[in-house]
C-alpha cells in the first residue's frame, strides 16, 4: 500500500449509532471510539484521511428534543439542527481519534468543520419531498401534522409514519478552501457531515434551507473536491450483494462502472438501503475518480489492499 494516499471515509450510522441502542453520549462514543481504530491505522501508515459522516438518528433526536420544549425554548429549524449534529459528531471522531493518536505515537491535529454545501433553489425535489428523517409516530400524530403545520408523512416500510423533507442534489461545498488547506497542512478533517448543511446562494450570500443532503452523494463530491485515491463508505455489511437475502445471493468483489450500472438498471440496489451507497460511488469513479470502496467498519484497511469489501473502478 503506498504512503500519502488521500483516503475519504464516509461512516454510516452504524459508525456512531448502533440498531437497538438508546442513543447515549456513552453508547455513541463507544462506538466512535471502535471505529477511529481504523482510521489511526491508516493514518500510521501514512495516508492522509479526510473523515465524512452520516447524522439521520442525531438530528431526528435533536428534533426530537426541540419539539418537546417549544413551550420553554424556540425550535429551532432543519438546517440549524444539521449543523448542532455536525458539532457533536464531530466532537466524538475528533477526541476519540486524538486519543488514538496519543496511544500509537502519532503527532497529528484533528479538526471539525462546520460544513455549508449549496444546493438549487428549483432543484425538482422541493416538490417531491422523499426523505424520511426521525423516529416512526402513528398516522393520527402524521396526520395532525400535516393539517397544522403543512408538512408532509409517508407510511414508512410498515414501521409507522415518519416525516419526509426535499433532498436535493449537492452543488459546491462553501467551504472547500478551508478543507484544503487544512488537508495540504497536514490536519485530519472531519467535514460535510450529513452531507452539508443545505444552503442557497444568491448575490454570493447565503441563507439555510429546509431539506436534508443524500449523505453518500455529499461525500462523494467532497472525494471529488480533495482529488481523492479512494472513497470508502463504510457500513454494516462486508461487500454489496445482487439478489441480496435471497437464494441466488452473490457478493459483488471488483465491478467496474458499467458493470454495476446494468446491476442498477436491473434494480438490485434499494433506494433505502445500498441503492445511494452504489450511486456514490459510481458518481465518484465516473467523474474522474480512481476507485469507491464499500465495506463494513471492521474491514476497511483490508479492502483498501484489495482484500475485502466492494470496488467500483473505471
Amino acid at each position: 500500500m503506498e504512503n500519502s494516499k488521500t483516503i475519504v471515509i464516509a461512516l454510516g450510522g452504524n459508525a456512531i449509532l448502533m440498531p437497538g441502542q438508546k442513543g447515549t453520549a456513552e453508547e455513541q462514543m463507544e462506538n466512535v471510539n471502535k471505529t477511529c481504530v481504523q482510521v489511526a491505522q491508516m493514518v500510521k501508515k501514512g495516508m492522509r484521511v479526510v473523515i465524512t459522516h452520516g447524522n439521520g438518528p442525531q438530528v431526528g433526536n435533536i428534533l426530537i428534543q426541540n419539539g418537546s420544549a417549544t413551550e420553554r425554548v424556540p425550535a429551532m429549524p432543519l438546517y440549524i439542527c444539521g449543523a448542532q449534529s455536525q458539532g457533536l459528531i464531530g466532537y466524538m471522531i475528533q477526541q476519540q481519534l486524538v486519543n488514538k493518536f496519543q496511544e500509537m505515537g502519532i503527532e497529528k491535529s484533528v479538526v471539525t468543520l462546520v460544513t455549508q454545501m449549496v444546493v438549487d433553489k428549483e432543484d425538482a425535489a422541493f416538490k417531491n419531498p422523499s426523505k424520511p428523517i426521525g423516529l416512526f409516530y402513528s398516522k393520527e400524530y402524521a396526520q395532525k401534522a400535516m393539517d397544522e403545520k403543512g408538512e408532509y408523512w409517508i407510511e414508512d416500510s410498515g414501521r409507522g409514519w415518519r416525516k419526509v423533507v426535499p433532498s436535493p442534489e449537492p452543488i459546491r461545498i462553501v467551504e472547500i478552501d478551508c478543507i484544503l488547506n487544512l488537508i495540504n497542512n497536514g490536519s485530519i478533517v472531519i467535514a460535510n457531515g450529513g452531507g452539508g448543511i443545505p444552503v442557497i446562494e444568491n448575490e454570493g450570500k447565503y441563507k439555510g434551507i429546509e431539506a436534508v443532503i443524500d449523505k453518500d452523494f455529499g461525500g462523494a463530491k467532497l472525494a471529488l473536491y480533495v482529488n481523492a485515491d479512494a472513497f470508502m463508505i463504510l457500513t454494516d455489511v462486508p461487500k454489496v450483494y445482487i439478489n441480496y437475502k435471497k437464494p441466488e445471493q452473490k457478493p459483488l468483489d471488483e465491478v467496474s462502472v458499467d458493470e454495476i450500472e446494468r446491476l442498477q438498471k436491473e434494480g438490485h440496489f434499494k433506494a433505502g438501503s445500498m441503492g445511494p451507497k452504489v450511486e456514490a460511488c459510481r458518481r465518484f469513479v465516473t467523474a474522474g475518480g480512481k476507485r469507491a470502496i464499500i465495506t463494513s467498519l471492521d474491514t476497511a484497511l483490508e479492502a483498501l489492499e484489495g482484500k475485502a469489501g466492494t470496488r467500483i473502478v473505471k
